[in-house]
């Protein structure tokens, strides 16, 4: 007979927080599992060698325009009034990305007032107009923007991110980048924004500091925990029938052995150097869109506000096909028919176990860190009232 009303598989924000949740609100007796040697998931933070604290998979920004998000995680933390902006390198200038009214300015020189009157007359001040909805304009000094932030940002952008080709390269991807009609160079225009004071990993020791709840590292739920889809007595806690709880937050098919195929995902290579300098580069985060392998180059003080510490750590990231050998990690779900199809045969299995489906991974899709604790609380709730 388990000691446990619920084991919660992965100690991310999803994991994390209907921990929380079920040990808090519930009172229940909760064990949280996770493979890797760390709490955090993909958002664990730690000093380097250097002393610099560092995003080890790669940077998170929080950002949220949900209230309850905010004041959820706010008594984890403190803030760090972080605000984002991105440039993108184009040659030899540095743009502001989203594009906007500055960006405008910066690339079309004397034309740029005339250019931002146009666009604002046409979609009203501060709108944010998709490129596909510009390339479909009539005048054709609007479909020159849309073609000039769709070669110079996003196409090369994204032909590296997802590793595809032009006409691989879904229109309704496209259709998400926008021309934003301000100028505000802030990367995300959410009204609560920032940093953890003292980093991620802080956030959720605090987070996860309850008598209800127990973490286990370094332990792969299928050495403790057998599933029989189907069956009567679907899972079973060290040999004996369970009958709490279980949410699982990780890879859905490799749980199950990868049986109908692996779904595929899209992986990242992090290259981190220490430069013996106050600053490397002149924001937070610089996109290479038009040049280099890599995709971006993160300089980790901008994000945490070491400005005091000597020296920078900065990491450049490789995209890459997730192929599940030892050491890659499933970052971005491809979705298109065919892989969502598959992946609803994996929900069917964990269906048929009694578990439930929670984040990127289990879930098969892609969360904001603001979405999935959102998710999470209502996934909470839902599970105290069965």
């Amino acid at each position: 007979m388990s000691d446990y009303d619920s084991i919660v598989i992965g100690a991310g924000f999803a994991g994390a927080v209907v921990a929380r949740e079920l040990a808090e609100r519930g009172g229940e007796q909760v064990l949280v599992l996770d493979e890797r040697d760390h709490i955090g998931g993909n958002c664990y933070d730690a000093a380097d060698k250097h002393g610099i604290l560092i995003h080890c998979y790669g940077p998170h920004i929080f950002h949220t325009n949900i209230e309850r998000v905010y004041k959820y995680l706010s008594r984890f933390t403190e803030w760090f009034d972080y605000r984002h902006e991105v440039v993108a390198k184009v040659g030899d200038k540095e743009i502001p990305v989203p594009f906007n009214l500055n960006t405008l300015k910066m690339v079309f020189g004397s034309e740029a007032d005339e250019l931002a009157d146009l666009l604002i007359e046409r979609f009203g001040a501060d709108a944010r107009v998709p490129i596909l909805e510009l390339k479909k304009a009539d005048d054709p000094r609007l479909k020159k923007i849309a073609d000039y932030v769709y070669q110079n940002i996003f196409l090369k952008y994204t032909m590296k991110q997802w590793g595809k080709s032009p006409e691989e390269i879904d229109p309704a991807v496209s259709g998400r980048v926008p021309v934003v009609l301000s100028k505000d160079d802030r990367y995300f225009q959410d009204t609560y924004q920032g940093m953890p004071r003292d980093g991620y990993t802080a956030l959720f020791e605090k987070l996860l500091d309850h008598p209800g709840i127990r973490v286990k590292l370094g332990t792969n739920a299928s050495d403790l925990l057998e599933f029989a889809p189907g069956t009567i007595t679907p899972i079973y806690w060290r040999g004996e029938v369970f009958e709490g709880k279980v949410i699982f937050t990780g890879a859905i098919d490799e749980l199950f052995d990868c049986r109908y195929g692996r779904l595929p995902y899209r992986s990242l290579r992090f290259d981190f150097e220490y430069f013996d300098r106050d600053v490397f580069q002149s924001h937070g985060v610089v996109n290479y869109t038009v040049s280099e392998d890599f995709t971006r180059i993160t300089e980790f003080k901008y994000l945490t506000g070491e400005t005091d510490k000597s020296g920078t750590t900065i990491v450049r990231e490789y995209p890459f096909a997730y192929t599940g050998a030892e050491g890659e990690i499933p970052y971005y779900a491809i979705n298109n028919a065919e892989n969502d199809a598959l992946y609803e045969k994996y929900k069917k299995l964990a269906s048929e176990c009694g578990l439930t489906l929670l984040g990127r991974l289990a879930e098969y899709k892609y969360y904001n860190i603001d979405a999935i604790v959102d998710r999470a609380l209502d996934v909470a709730l839902e599970l105290m009232d069965e």
